[in-house]
């Protein structure tokens, strides 16, 4: 496994989230392949940690379907699955359904305005071909009405499986596609500020579901 050059910076006192979020990050940006054999002590090293929050966070990756772990054998990067994409999107395309439906009602001005501003950053960003600015802004403005539903569960399930549809997201808005986001974008904020729950519910399932789950 070859280890990045370049040192994270992680502190020696990252707790087993940080851990976690910094391995789940290096898959899904490409940094570790699909196919690609992950050693806990050549990861410690890397991070600047012990072993155990590794070998901690190699399993909550297994449980999302991020690795494939082998106990007392191997861990590999999952090697990229249609199937497995798409019902990944599914899951997460009904739980931001789910948000919206609970959040509507709690939205403020300040919300909505929060939301409008994510998306014009969301929108400048594509079409200045940034997708990982439009990954930020995207995060933004979905995560005000993940906020408001204030559902643990909820958010459990998107931590899980929004690390799978990552990848869906960054063929979306590297492409055309992602300009008719800024479209779907528009609309979702036009309804929440409208106060209509279920109909901008509706959006949000539309506006993930619609994620391709394969390249092509």
């Amino acid at each position: 496994m070859p280890i990045p050059p370049t040192d994270p910076g992680v502190d020696r006192s990252l707790l087993r989230d940080d851990v976690y979020r910094r391995l789940r990050n290096a898959i899904v940006d490409g940094t570790f392949a699909p196919g690609e054999q992950l050693r806990d002590h050549e990861l410690a090293a890397w991070l600047g940690v012990s072993r155990t929050p590794v070998r901690e966070a190699l399993l909550r990756l297994a449980q999302g379907g991020l690795v494939v772990a082998q106990p007392g054998r191997s861990t590999v990067v999952s090697p990229l699955d249609v199937r497995g994409t798409r019902d990944a999107r599914d899951v997460v395309a009904a739980m931001h359904e789910l948000a919206a439906r609970e959040a509507v009602p709690a939205l403020s001005d300040a919300d909505v305005t929060a939301m409008r501003d994510a998306n014009r950053r969301f929108a400048a960003a594509v079409a200045a071909d940034d997708v990982e600015a439009a990954l930020r802004a995207d995060d933004e403005l979905h995560a005000v009405l993940v906020r408001l539903a204030d559902n643990r569960a909820l958010e459990t399930v998107l931590e899980l499986f929004t690390p799978l549809v990552r990848r869906a997201e960054r063929l979306r808005f590297g492409s055309q596609d992602g300009h008719a986001s800024v479209t779907q974008h528009d609309e979702l904020i036009r309804l929440c500020a409208a106060g209509d729950a279920e109909a901008a519910a509706a959006v949000a399932y539309d506006t993930w579901h619609s994620l391709p789950s394969a390249e092509g």
